[in-house]
């Protein structure tokens, strides 16, 4: 039918936006909360990028779940807005009749939450986490941003640097700060750079520079100029992390059913359950009285979808920590908010059954 037509070219159109908007939103919070941490040395500023691309992939369920959402909410209330439903209605054309197109334009959207949900999305936070684990094992002089004062991982030694090169092995004006025999000493040199030895060792090689050593809370102190001093650089492995169930790929979380697994199943399955059935209510929550205005039902719609959610999170807490079995506490909540759907729908209904009558 035309109007089917009209409204799928609608829903995309309102669609693209909406997710465009909300990716937009998305790269820039998190891409401040990465560079925040690569300013403090607790991530390299090459895997900002990495860490960023891997976090999008872990959000991108939510953010088409919402997408769905706002996209036929949004259509729809300009539909009513602009008295183009009444003359859908005049013509015929029941509300009901509406659920058809809106479950064409979901299918695409939810199958692809489902995958990301159950696939993508635990890969892309088991990536993230490998990616820090890596970034964790670095030396203590790679771990360094210029401008920021450093402590190494023993504890022994305040690294500080002005300049780092894009290579990263070349360093400017350099202090270091260690302890060595109970003694406090403090290096500055102009310059310095990383060198490996052939058995592998790593050296931060400090050039014209000058250390101060001496015990703190005395005057007793010596001060030695250098051309070259080398200092090697401690190297750690990298620590393995526990897994967690955010990192377990579903698969193994339906052959290990405990609580908290069966708390993130619960979650991964309930999102795409949840975008279904939210682009349904969007079509009764989406009625405005064009002379009232339109907020309202989008305050109801804005409710509605934070509860659903708010829910969703709650029965994952308490199958986690089997306050609530599995069975109960996920269909339990998709069931209320379907019923809440069908009380919607009657109440629609029925009013434009009685507007019809009185006509």
């Amino acid at each position: 039918m035309i109007f089917r037509k009209a409204l799928l070219r609608e829903f995309t159109a309102a669609a693209l936006g909406t997710f465009f908007v909300l990716l937009g939103i998305t790269i820039t919070t998190q891409l401040v909360r990465l560079l925040g941490q690569a300013a403090s040395g607790a991530i390299t500023s090459t895997g900002v990028v990495a860490l960023l691309g891997f976090t999008l992939v872990s959000y991108l369920p939510v953010l088409l779940s919402l997408t769905l959402f706002i996209a036929v909410l949004m259509t729809l209330t300009r539909s009513y807005g602009d008295s183009e439903m009444v003359v859908w209605f005049s013509c015929g054309v029941s509300l009901t009749q509406w659920v058809r197109p809106v479950l064409i334009f979901a299918a695409p959207l939810v199958f692809t939450i489902a995958l990301l949900s159950l696939v993508l999305s635990p890969w892309a936070v088991s990536m993230a986490e490998e990616f820090r684990r890596l970034m964790d094992s670095r030396d203590d002089v790679s771990a360094v941003s210029p401008g920021v004062f450093r402590e190494s991982r023993q504890g022994d030694r305040v690294y500080f640097v002005e300049e780092v090169s894009g290579t990263a092995n070349l360093v400017a004006n350099v202090f270091v700060s260690s302890t060595q025999h109970q003694r406090m000493g403090v290096m500055v040199a102009n310059r310095g750079f990383q060198e490996t030895m052939p058995n592998g060792d790593r050296f931060l090689v400090l050039l014209k520079g000058r250390r101060y050593e001496g015990e703190p809370g005395t005057a007793e102190y010596r001060i030695f100029e250098f051309e070259r001093y080398a200092m090697r650089i401690e190297t750690s492995e990298a620590a393995q992390r526990a897994p967690t169930t955010k990192t377990t790929p579903t698969l193994e979380l339906l052959r290990s059913r405990t609580p908290p697994n069966l708390g993130e199943l619960s979650w991964r399955i309930g999102l795409p359950l949840s975008a279904l059935i939210l682009s349904l209510l969007a079509i009764p929550l989406s009625f405005v009285n064009p002379r009232a205005g339109r907020s309202m039902n989008l305050v109801l719609a804005l409710l509605v979808y934070m509860i659903y959610s708010n829910l969703l999170s709650i029965v994952q807490a308490s199958i986690a920590q089997s306050r609530l079995d599995m069975v109960s506490g996920l269909w339990g909540v998709h069931a209320l908010m379907f019923a809440l759907l069908l009380v919607l729908f009657y109440r629609r209904l029925m009013v434009w059954s009685l507007f019809r009558f009185i006509k």
